[in-house]
């Protein structure tokens, strides 16, 4: 298929790029470079340099919007710039997908969106974002589910959960794996923001993109993309320490606005419905990430 992903020069778009790749299809990356890499992108594939703030055009029949403002600290501090990118940018890519005729993958948050949680989130648990980030995501999310009311369409919205694994940036928040592992082989210190006792349900990149071209064949929905389990921040630190081969504790700093005490995702609607259940466990992952950052 021509398939087209927005953001694919980044963390989760380039491995996309890579599994379309594999199996065919010819590809075309919109990317603005702003946070992901030019090297990152298969030379087989053609990238685009592009502001999805601005409208564009494709001839693509297969549309994954990956393209972000992803960083939490980022979007309370700028609230109009992440809603620019994660609110106008999507409009700008359903209007794209929609005069080409493409169905679109859109790339939502769990982690964000549900906000503070008493266990596993469901699709149609209550939406609470406590980040100006989250309330994009949802914002984006409605324009979505109205494209696919108002024009017939039958695009597809994944909710991530808390996603590392290679290639994930260290330079941003929400890349905690990221950060953890390159500091501790760096013999850098290390910070938790809170006491440690914040949980993430962390799901491998390679388990998402399954996700992501399962739902490409799917006709509309919302699935939570996660593992169904929660790790604590002060348990994660541990399994990077482990992976790293050190022991390094952490210190600790005050809390951060928009940050959840609690985010897990329910799973079970895209085991059922899209064949996708995460495979990678945790402790696993890390240690494969962490290799994989030695070898780079």
């Amino acid at each position: 298929m021509r398939a087209l992903v927005t953001g694919g020069a980044g963390f989760i778009g380039s491995h996309l790029v890579d599994a379309l790749l594999a199996r065919g299809d010819e590809v075309v990356v919109v990317d603005d470079l702003s946070t992901g890499q030019r090297e990152h992108v298969d030379p087989a594939a053609t990238l685009l340099e592009h502001d999805i703030r601005e409208p564009f055009e494709t001839d693509a029949e297969l549309v994954f919007h990956l393209a972000a403002q992803a960083d939490v600290g980022t979007s309370m501090e700028q609230p109009a710039y992440d809603a620019e990118v994660n609110v106008v940018g999507t409009v700008n890519v359903l209007e794209a997908a929609r005069a080409a005729g493409a169905h679109l993958v859109f790339s939502s948050t769990g982690g964000a969106i549900y906000g503070e949680v008493d266990g596993p989130a469901r699709e149609r648990s209550a939406l609470l974002p406590v980040s100006a980030y989250g309330l994009a995501k949802r914002s984006a999310e409605v324009y979505v589910d109205g494209w696919n009311r108002v024009f017939g369409t039958r695009h597809v919205t994944l909710r991530f959960a808390n996603v590392y694994g290679p290639r994930q940036s260290a330079s941003l928040e929400g890349g905690v794996v990221a950060i953890f592992l390159e500091r501790l082989a760096a013999g850098e210190p290390t910070t938790i923001f809170g006491d440690g006792s914040i949980t993430r349900d962390f799901v491998h990149v390679d388990d998402v993109v399954r996700a992501l071209l399962a739902a490409s064949a799917q006709g509309g929905g919302v699935f939570n993309v996660g593992t169904g389990v929660e790790t604590t921040i002060a348990g994660l630190h541990r399994l990077c320490e482990q992976a790293v081969g050190v022991d390094a504790p952490p210190s600790f700093g005050p809390p951060r606005p928009g940050d959840a005490q609690r985010s897990v995702l329910d799973t079970e609607l895209a085991s059922r419905e899209l064949g996708f259940t995460a495979s990678v466990r945790l402790a696993e992952g890390i240690v494969a990430t962490c290799a994989a950052v030695e070898k780079e």
